[in-house]
This record gives structure tokens, C-alpha cells and sequence, in this order.
């Protein structure tokens, strides 16, 4: 039965001059109708035409732009891989927070450069629709405030939100490696020459070098340092761990020679380098460091060491305080003051070894960093830039929040990139019609109802230069095969010679999404598409020629198109043009849609975060909403047609005549922000 996805090679690619930018690329498809995996949608087949989306975001931002890891470094944007762990933020409660993420998909475009320059001297070099997180939501680099390109942009009146530029690491020269290995085994290592006699009374000398660790990072580093001063060591299990202890790695020597080598290393230096200080606190934090949340403090007994370390500090410039917790052991601490940023720059700038001291998940991000925008320039040039798409829809470049895409890695199924290649090239199934026409000849092919535009609209504008959808309802129409579309493209009607053809001896109904008729919130949440209006006429023309039409109210959302009146305008207009049915769909946020959705909430209706954080604990929020929600309508319906029945779904019926699904329809991916929503 055909099912897969295949495509043979392409037969021509071109540039379409009535839509500027985009190119097709034509494809022969070995199969057009896809059988729906799963049993949660009310159909088992559908047909798509075409593959890609001309109004994808376009998020991009320089190679060069470090990206903050899961393990608390650096890395060039460019040298992210799919798979790598990098820090991106969730809303919980009243705060944003740190979280720990994946990549999910890498690509390189070429865009236009604009450099975005920061009051701390931070420079994010970024195309014009990348979006950067600000005290005032999400807001792309440029925009203008009027027209169609209408979209919240930077100026100087903005701040981004974050903890500006990431400090440089450091070089790892020969003074860092000694200054690492004299804060690592000053500050808990075991080192020392021991005189002792032999049973037989004679004098006799014991070298020893030891180093025992709960965390491996560290052994790792001392180890690599002292190999590279060629200097073995041997490792072994220190303490079988239990179900309340950790276990204990370690490190050991007894060799004399390399246990002398050892203290002439860790000597203190009599005038320190800046490189040897920075080793020497990345050393003493792995062995004697702690954080607590975005606190970042060093202890010890031993004046010497703690003198040692404020001296380095004050070297690198760095803020501290000197606390005496009375102890009879007479520790001190040194605490570095200031908040995330300060200790991030610690971090940066010393490069300690032990992953779990470098974490900030969960920290809330909040400071006084001086991130006012001063200037937002065009570079007059286009360049090589890089996106990722993680799994929480952000992530931190260069120590400021950074907004990414969604969806792109479903275009290198044909081995395009899903950057560029995903919002500017439309795969166009060329011989779709005739592969139905096979397809549905075929003995094994049952006459199953068949949906289309369940992924992407059939309707979309290159439908008008290809005029694909005429051959495949007249493939359907001769086979006399039941088949139902959803659209917001009134582009259908074009067609309706042919679907009316098709309905004199086959089931056959279309249905429209029409999530508002409010004229602010269709500019506001879905520009890309045809005017509600125009869609309520279209479905007028269907009605009129015979076509069994019913409207989605989808997607609907909370406390943007919800109020009872603006759901009165739709149910009304739909009706009166002769909708057969009238379903309400409370938007749905499921993995990949929610976390695309919250920031364009935030960005829109920053009132409105909490509200959804609490509603969608599901992606189908709460059933008193939803439940709410249907009421309304059922009641305007009624209201409106004495006697008739309440709304219902559209029921999209299997070749046995039972309707799967029969409760409300599924959503089909309807929402999205600023782009065609039925993708």
C-alpha cells in the first residue's frame, strides 16, 4: 500500500520570479498518498503536494558567536554539533530560568549583517530577523512599525536581558598548567618525604604523592598536566562509595624524583603571571571551591593559600570579601561579590575543570548588567551565519538571550540544509497527479477517504504557478474516491468545477480555519494568510456550488480571541454563509509547538505567560477551558439557528462509514506567529 515518503532524484531547480527569493526544486515522487501513522488523527491518508514554508522565521546569527554550553564553556556558533548540550531558558513561576538543553538541528545561510553593540561593549553580530529576548519581550533586529514588514524591532530605548559578554578563556600555556596544579594539590592534595627505619633498624626515606577526588574532572586535568611535565601517575579507587558517599578516584606517585619535581612545580612564584594566577584559581576552586546558586566561594586553613588567592584576584580584578566563620580550625572564606554575571566571568576567565561547579541550571536571570542597546548598525554585506534549533526554543549567545527556529530539520530528508534552504525552497511533487492516478488503480487500494492539507496547505501560493491540486481531484474525481481538504487558501475556489464534478458520486467536503475575525488579532497572529474575510466568502462560493463545508474555529486563544463576542463574529459569519458545521479548537501546545508559541507570547502579551504556564500543564489545557469554550459556541449557534443542532466537529469518515475521532478535531498544527499556520 503506498505509505513512505520517497522521492527520486530532482528533475530542475529554478528561481520562481513571481515570488522573489523562493526557489522550487521539482522532485518525481515515487508515492503521493502517505498513510497517517498512529491512530490519533480521524483519517488514515492524506496527499501533499508540497513540502516547505515560505514564511519561516529566519533566526542567524555569526559564526564567531560564543554560545554558552551545558558544561558552563564557550563555544563558536559555527562549531555547535546536533546533539550538543547548551544552555537555553524556561519560564517557571514569576522567573525566566537557566536550563540545560539540546540541539536538535545545526544549518549555515547567508543573510545580511547587522551589528547590535551593547552599553557593556557587547557586539552580537546578527541577521535583521533574528530576535534577541529584551525587558520589553522578543524583538527582531530591525522592523519598521507600519506596513507589512510591522514587527517589534530593537531600538536605544531597549535592554537585552542576560549577563552581556562571555570573558575569554584562558590560554593554557605552561604558567596556567602550573598555577592548575599548584591550587590542586596545595589545596587537597597529600605530598611529602618521610624518614622512618626498617625492621632491621636501618634509616630509610618514603616519597609520596597523593590526590583523591569525588569528582573525575579534576584527577583528569592533574593528570594530563603532570604527564605533559612527564610525570606519571598511577590511579586507583580511593573509597568504594555507598549509598550515602560518593566514591573516592586518586592519583599517586612514589617516586622520589618525580615527587621532588613535584614541590619545586607548586612553589609559589615569587612574582606571579597573569596566566599563572588564572591556573592557580581554577586549581584551588576544583579542590576547595564551592557555589551556592550564583555565590561562587573559596575556603582554607592555611593563611598562606588564602593570601595567595585574594592576591590572584585582585590581579584579575575580580570583587571578593574575606569572611571568618569562627571555626576553632580557623578557616576563612573568600567570596566573590556580585551576582550571575561576575561569576560567570570567574568561570570564563579561569576555566576550572570540575564540570558540576561550573553549572548555573536553574538560576533566574535577573542583575543590573548594563545591556542598553547604544546602536544597532547594517554592515551593508552578507555573510556566512549559523542557527540552531534546541529544545527549549532559545538559547545564550554571547551572554544575552538568543531566539531560534523550529521545524527546519524536516527539509534534509533531500539533503537541503535547514536553514536557508527550508524558508526559500519549495519541494514540488511534479508528477503527483500521475502517481495518484497509479496509486488509486492499484487492486490493493481500497477507495479510503483521503485528506489533504494536513501538513502543508495544498493551497499555498506556488499552487497558482503549478496548479497541481486540478490534476489530483480530477485523479480523484474519475476514481470516484471520497476525499475531504482543509485550507485557509482561497485559492480553492478556483477549483470548484472540478470538486463539484467529484461530488456527484463520492463523498467530498472542505473545511476552513478561521481562528478570528477580529481584524487586530489575524494581523498579529497569522499576516502570511488570506483575510478572514476573503475566507469567509470562499466558503460562501463552496456552499453555494454544493460542497458540504464546515469552519474550524482554530486555533482559539485564551485571552487573545476568546471573548465571547469575537467568537460570536466567526460562528455568525460562518453560519449565515452556510457553514455546515462550526467546531471550536482551544490552541494546543505540544512539544515543539509550546516552546515556539511561549516566546512569541511573551513578545505579544507578556500579561498573559503566567496564565498559559498554569493552563498548559497538558497540551491540551485544562477541560473546563476547553469546555468553556465549546459552550459559548454551541450556544451562539443555537442562538443563531432556532432548532438546530449545537456545532459539531467535522467528521472526516473512513471507506467503512464509522467516523474515527469523533470528539473534537485535532488541531493539524494550525497556530504559528507570523507564518502560513497550516504547515
Amino acid at each position: 500500500m503506498p505509505g513512505a515518503q520517497l522521492f527520486e532524484i530532482a528533475r530542475r531547480t529554478f528561481d520562481t520570479p513571481e515570488f522573489r527569493g523562493i526557489e522550487c526544486i521539482e522532485v518525481e515522487a515515487k508515492s503521493v498518498i502517505n498513510r497517517v501513522p498512529g491512530d490519533f488523527l480521524p483519517f488514515d491518508w492524506t496527499i501533499n503536494p508540497y513540502r516547505g514554508c515560505t514564511h519561516a522565521c529566519s533566526y542567524c546569527a555569526a559564526g564567531d558567536t560564543p554560545i554558552l554550553m551545558g558544561d558552563g564553556r564557550a563555544k563558536p556558533l559555527a562549531k555547535i554539533q546536533v546533539g550538543d548540550r547548551v544552555y537555553g531558558t524556561r519560564i517557571e513561576g514569576r522567573y525566566r530560568r537557566y536550563v540545560v538543553t539540546d540541539v536538535l538541528a545545526h544549518w549555515e545561510t547567508v543573510k545580511r549583517a547587522y551589528r547590535v553593540t551593547l552599553e557593556d561593549g557587547t557586539e552580537l553580530i546578527a541577521s535583521g530577523d533574528h530576535r534577541f529576548l529584551t525587558e520589553r519581550g522578543w524583538k527582531h533586529v530591525t522592523g519598521t512599525e507600519q506596513g507589512r514588514t510591522r514587527r517589534p524591532y530593537l531600538t536605544t530605548n531597549n535592554a537585552l536581558v542576560g549577563v552581556g559578554a562571555f570573558a575569554d578563556p584562558p590560554v593554557e600555556d605552561e604558567d596556567y598548567r602550573r598555577g592548575y596544579l599548584t591550587g590542586m594539590i596545595r589545596g587537597d592534595g597529600h605530598l611529602g618525604t618521610y624518614a622512618y627505619r626498617r625492621s632491621t633498624g636501618r634509616p630509610a626515606t618514603r616519597h609520596r604523592f597523593r590526590l583523591a577526588l569525588t569528582d573525575e574532572d579534576g584527577l583528569r586535568r592533574t593528570t594530563d598536566y603532570l604527564t605533559l611535565e612527564g610525570i606519571p601517575v598511577s590511579s586507583f579507587v580511593f573509597h568504594v562509595g555507598t549509598e550515602r558517599t560518593e566514591p573516592l578516584h586518586a592519583v599517586r606517585t612514589s617516586r622520589g624524583s618525580d615527587v621532588h619535581r613535584i614541590e619545586e612545580m607548586i612553589r609559589w612564584p615569587v612574582d606571579p603571571s597573569i596566566s599563572w594566577s588564572k591556573g592557580f584559581l581554577a586549581g584551588i576552586y576544583d579542590a576547595e571551591g564551592s557555589r551556592a546558586r550564583d555565590v561562587i566561594r573559596i575556603s582554607n586553613t592555611d593563611p598562606e593559600i588564602v593570601s595567595h588567592v585574594t592576591d590572584a584576584l585582585d590581579r584579575l580584578e575580580f570583587r571578593y570579601v574575606v569572611e571568618d566563620v569562627q571555626r576553632p580550625n580557623g578557616i576563612k572564606v573568600v567570596r566573590l561579590v556580585g551576582g550571575l554575571r561576575e561569576r560567570l566571568a570567574f568561570l570564563h576567565t579561569v576555566d576550572p575543570a570540575i564540570i558540576r561547579k561550573r553549572s548555573i541550571e536553574g538560576l533566574a536571570l535577573k542583575g543590573n548588567a548594563p545591556l542598553g542597546i547604544v546602536a544597532v548598525e547594517d554592515l551593508t554585506l552578507e555573510i556566512p551565519m549559523f542557527d540552531v534549533t534546541t529544545g527549549t526554543g532559545d538559547f545564550i549567545a554571547d551572554g544575552v538571550v538568543s531566539h531560534n527556529c523550529f521545524a527546519r530539520p524536516t527539509h534534509t530528508y533531500l539533503d537541503m540544509n535547514a536553514g536557508r534552504d527550508f524558508e526559500s525552497k519549495i519541494v514540488v511533487k511534479v508528477n503527483a497527479p500521475d502517481v495518484l492516478r497509479r496509486e488509486l488503480a492499484a487492486k490493493r487500494w481500497k477507495g479510503e477517504h483521503i485528506a489533504m492539507g494536513t501538513n502543508t496547505d495544498p493551497y499555498q501560493r506556488v499552487e497558482g504557478r503549478y496548479r497541481l491540486m486540478r490534476g489530483i481531484l480530477q485523479a480523484l474525481a474519475d476514481h470516484r474516491n471520497p476525499f475531504s481538504i482543509l485550507t485557509k487558501g482561497t485559492l480553492i475556489t478556483r477549483d470548484l468545477d472540478l470538486l463539484t464534478r467529484a461530488a456527484e458520486h463520492a463523498p467530498v467536503s472542505a473545511a476552513f480555519s478561521i481562528g478570528t475575525l477580529d481584524e487586530d488579532v489575524w494581523r498579529e497572529t497569522e499576516p502570511g494568510t488570506p483575510h478572514p474575510k476573503a475566507r469567509i466568502e470562499a466558503l460562501r462560493t463552496l456552499v453555494g456550488a454544493g460542497i458540504p463545508t464546515s469552519v474550524l474555529i482554530a486555533p482559539i486563544l485564551p485571552g487573545i480571541s476568546d471573548r465571547p463576542e469575537q467568537l460570536r463574529a466567526v460562528v455568525e459569519a460562518s453560519l449565515e454563509a452556510g457553514a455546515s458545521s462550526v467546531s471550536p479548537i482551544m490552541l494546543h501546545l505540544r512539544p515543539g509547538v509550546r516552546e515556539e508559541f511561549l516566546p512569541w507570547l511573551e513578545e505579544h502579551h507578556p500579561d498573559l505567560v503566567a496564565r498559559y504556564e498554569r493552563m498548559y500543564r497538558t497540551p491540551y489545557g485544562p477541560k473546563t477551558e476547553r469546555d468553556a469554550i465549546r459552550d459559548r459556541v454551541r450556544s451562539v449557534a443555537a442562538g443563531r439557528e432556532p432548532g438546530a443542532s449545537p456545532a459539531t466537529a467535522p467528521r472526516f469518515r473512513r471507506s467503512n462509514g464509522s467516523a474515527r475521532g469523533a470528539g473534537a478535531p485535532e488541531q493539524l498544527s494550525l497556530w504559528s506567529a507570523g507564518k502560513d499556520p497550516v504547515r
